[in-house]
């Protein structure tokens, strides 16, 4: 009945294939189950994840709008909406996912109602913050409803994590359970199933010994060497013969495709020439992202000009080596390019020059000059035959410089001129913001002169500067004549008008390394380093005079003139390194000056420490 191979294997296989279904089918139910069991660990992992993430959006809202009231700083109202969306979003998706368990729904569906009366919260402080009431948002914060409500909303997520770990508990025992009956299933079905297996391969074994043989001898010729090794004996089965057939073809190909492997040799070798030099671009690229990080991070550490221009000295040749080039940064008060900055060998002649002179800044794009004659030639460029690249730096919508190397610039550094001309844009777009904020610290916003504080920190400053070099520094303070009679007569704007105007003329008239600062109300100091008593007064005439002749006036209206007394003291070491003694000195003798009839200015005489007029 099986006198064939084909059939002996055949029915044998039917065995072992009935076999195998029956093992198949109780172990796929088996498998359906731990899966289900699984998944079920599975979900309650994505609840708890998604719950962290929901309080962790949270509490990023809520530090976001602390830093924005504490520090003004818009950086932190940027992301705080995206963080109170994201938030609500995520305990959302909570409340969808504990849909099939109605006691976690139930607390989802609560610790959802107090996030939304933190987030409501969050947003009230914040609105008031954004319409300036920063003093009544930290109030607010201050008041601790915001702490009660993330307590609450800590403590009801807490209770809620902790059944939804013990649910996952509960369903990973259950999932172990089931995983174990597989494991005993498949213990004791293969075993039966390699019996049968084994048997078969009995079978096989006694079938295919003698033309295995045969064909092994062939492949031992072909393999020695042979490529003339054909196998021509009977092979006492069709499915054999088959094989024996396929073998003497293959060998036929085989002996064509010899032919071919040097060509394709020589293919591989091009191949794999060209990913060298794919990884050394890549290397080399990742050298220069590594070199380009480090000069980020050291110009965003920069805080003078100075500073600034060393970075880029230091480290443009390294990203750029052998061009030479001047970084110019825009002056918004003089509507000009100036050159802050300069490396390799380019000529000096490169000057400040306007906006419009540069093409790049025009086109807001890059502008280069590959050969002479190709291409329009910027304004600010003297040579007019020079190759050159300028490259714009635009940030937030706005001018801050330009570069201008000189020569052609390679397509291999394309890629980091163009990250680097992005770290330089930044880089300068926050200096000047720092720079901006330290003027409306130290600055008095109604005259534009440096406030009290400044005026405090500079004197000190001076005293020390003139302790050591024994330079001689004198102080003036002055005040407005009659400034009452401005305000009482024609109202406070009036007095803002005169303050502005006594300002203008007392920044017209001193010297550029005078300090000149409000010290508040309608009184004025100056400070004036390595300037005698005597030296001084002649420049505080001179103020003094200017502003007796200046003509006030408000909304059509003659205000009148005023005029100005002064007191003028100078330092020595019998006084304190802090100013007081000075100040006091300075202001004796600007009372003295009203006493004797205002509109003039008086020196205040030091003698062992004690004021003598």
């Amino acid at each position: 009945m099986f006198t064939s191979l084909t059939s002996r294997v055949a029915a044998l296989g039917i065995i072992v294939v009935l076999s195998l279904l029956v093992l198949a089918a109780l172990l796929f139910d088996a498998s359906l189950k731990t899966r289900a069991s699984f998944d079920n660990v599975a979900h309650s992992a994505a609840v708890i994840e998604t719950t962290n993430l929901a309080l962790m959006e949270l509490r990023e809202a809520e530090s976001g709008q602390r830093g924005f009231v504490l520090t003004r700083s818009p950086l932190f109202a940027q992301t705080f909406e995206q963080r109170v969306k994201d938030s609500r979003e995520a305990i959302n998706r909570v409340v969808a996912l504990t849909a099939d368990n109605e006691l976690q729904k139930s607390r989802a569906q609560g610790l959802r109602t107090l996030i939304d009366q933190r987030i409501a919260s969050l947003r009230e402080t914040m609105e008031l913050a954004r319409r300036g009431s920063f003093d009544a948002a930290r109030d607010a914060i201050a008041g601790g409803r915001g702490r009660e409500l993330m307590t609450s909303v800590s403590i009801h997520a807490q209770g809620f994590l902790e059944q939804e770990h013990a649910l996952q508990a509960q369903r990973t025992g259950m999932a172990e359970q089931r995983l174990a009956r597989v494991q005993w299933l498949a213990l004791i079905g293969t075993p039966l199933i390699s019996i049968l297996v084994l048997l078969v391969s009995l079978m096989i074994i006694r079938g295919i010994r003698r033309p295995v043989g045969i064909m092994q001898d062939a492949m031992t010729s072909l393999g020695a060497g042979d490529r003339d090794a054909r196998i021509v004996n009977a092979m006492g089965s069709e499915e054999f013969s088959r094989l024996a057939s396929g073998y003497n073809v293959m060998v036929d190909q085989l002996k064509a495709a010899v032919s071919d492997r040097s060509r394709s040799e020589e293919e591989l070798q091009i191949a794999n020439a060209e990913l060298l030099r794919n990884s050394a671009a890549l290397r080399e690229r990742g050298e220069v992202i590594e070199l380009l990080g480090g000069m980020a991070h050291r110009m965003q550490s920069a805080r003078t000009d100075e500073e600034l221009a060393q970075v880029i000295h230091v480290f443009v040749p390294r990203v750029l080596p052998g061009i030479s080039g001047v970084l110019y940064a825009h002056n918004n008060s003089r509507n000009l390019l100036v050159r802050i900055a300069d490396w390799g060998t380019l000529a000096s002649s490169h000057d400040d020059f306007a906006p419009d002179q540069c093409w790049a800044l025009r086109r807001g794009q890059s502008h280069f000059v590959t050969a002479p004659g190709t291409e329009i030639v910027c304004g600010h460029v003297p040579d007019k035959q020079s190759i050159y690249h300028c490259e714009p730096l635009l940030a937030g919508g706005e001018v801050i410089g330009t570069l201008y190397l000189q020569g052609v610039i390679a397509p291999e550094y394309r890629f980091p001129l163009t990250v680097m001309a992005e770290n330089i844009a930044s880089a300068l777009f926050n200096h000047h913001l720092q720079r901006g904020l330290r003027e409306q610290t130290i600055r008095d916003p109604l005259t534009g002169l440096f406030n009290r504080r400044y005026m405090e920190e500079t004197l000190a400053l001076e005293i020390a500067r003139a302790a050591r070099s024994g330079e001689p520094l004198s102080l003036v303070m002055c005040d407005v004549d009659h400034f009452k009679r401005f305000n009482d007569d024609f109202g406070h704007e009036a007095g803002d008008i005169v303050l502005q105007a006594v300002a203008t003329e007392m920044r017209n008239h001193f010297r550029d390394g005078d300090v000149v600062c409000r010290f508040g109300g309608e009184e004025f100091t100056i400070i004036a380093p390595q300037t005698s008593s005597e030296t001084l007064l002649e420049r505080v005439e001179h103020v003094r005079d200017a502003i007796t002749r200046i003509n006030l006036r408000q909304a059509g209206r003659t205000l009148g003139s005023t005029s100005m007394s002064f007191g003028i003291a100078s330092w020595n070491n019998h006084m304190d390194r802090e100013g007081s003694a000075l100040i006091q000195a300075a202001d004796a003798a600007l009372y003295r000056a009203k006493r004797e009839g205002r509109n003039r200015a008086l020196i205040e005489r030091m003698a062992a420490g004690a004021l003598e007029g």
